[in-house]
């Protein structure tokens, strides 16, 4: 499907904000991703080993705010900072820190797009199954340069999400196994009606291109963490040293806008 054809943002905002009881449940997550709960314990574990002395945190498209909720529990406090496109999902993510005991949070609800990164104002960017929302080149650097700057030195940058495969025949076959995971879940309603809210709504890209961008912004010590099929966990993080590449640096993904 052509990237003009996909899901609005109102679209997409109107779904998860019907859908929040789906993703609150610290022990599965979000059932649909395979390995949800491997991927948050990797992903929260190498954030808080790789920025120990973390005190800010971001977490883009927190949904009901598992990753976080995490986090915390390995880290304790953190200033946090939650962005989602669904009120009803940063309302119940803030409930769900603050029954933790973690009274501090800042909500932030609209498009990442249009956040404002600003200069080393966070430790931690996590990213949990959000940026395949992103659609053309542009929109991804953009946004990943935004987390590198926003990000102080020795910061870290963490995604789990829908990642794509360049090799047609591979996709094929990723989609196929997805599907069969799908099925034994939930039977072949189930697995037809997710699959098709992934073709409307997403554009994920393929893993190494989307490290190949992480090195490309400027990130060090980029690491995968784990990969299962359409879903991988990977993140990199930032020289203590680090300042942001120029333009003809992003010119090795893609075209500079």
């Amino acid at each position: 499907m052509s990237l003009s054809k996909k899901s609005s943002v109102d679209e997409i905002r109107a779904r998860f904000d019907a859908d929040v009881e789906r993703f609150s449940d610290l022990a599965t997550g979000q059932q649909a991703t395979i390995d949800a709960p491997l991927a948050l314990e990797l992903l929260t574990e190498a954030a808080a080993r790789a920025t120990p002395r973390a005190r800010r945190v971001l977490d883009i498209g927190c949904g009901a705010g598992n990753y976080t909720l995490r986090l915390l529990q390995r880290t304790g406090s953190l200033d946090v900072t939650l962005v989602d496109l669904s009120r009803p999902m940063l309302q119940r993510a803030r409930q769900r820190l603050q029954e933790a005991g973690h009274a501090q949070v800042e909500l932030w609800q609209g498009d990442i797009r249009e956040f404002p990164f600003g200069s080393h104002k966070f430790d931690i960017v996590m990213a949990g199954a959000a940026l395949h929302h992103l659609r053309d080149e542009h929109e991804w650097r953009a946004v990943f340069a935004g987390v590198f700057e926003s990000l102080g030195p020795g910061g870290s940058f963490w995604i789990s999400d829908l990642v794509a495969h360049e090799s047609p025949a591979v996709q094929e076959a990723m989609w196929a196994r997805y599907g069969d995971y799908l099925t034994s879940l939930g039977g072949p309603e189930y697995r037809d009606r997710v699959l098709a809210y992934v073709v409307q709504e997403d554009s994920p890209r393929p893993l190494v291109w989307q490290l190949e961008l992480l090195r490309a912004i400027g990130f060090t010590s980029i690491d995968v963490l784990h990969k299962h099929g359409l879903f991988a966990t990977f993140g990199g993080v930032k020289s203590s040293c680090s300042e942001r590449p120029q333009v003809d640096m992003l010119m090795r993904i893609g075209h500079a806008p």
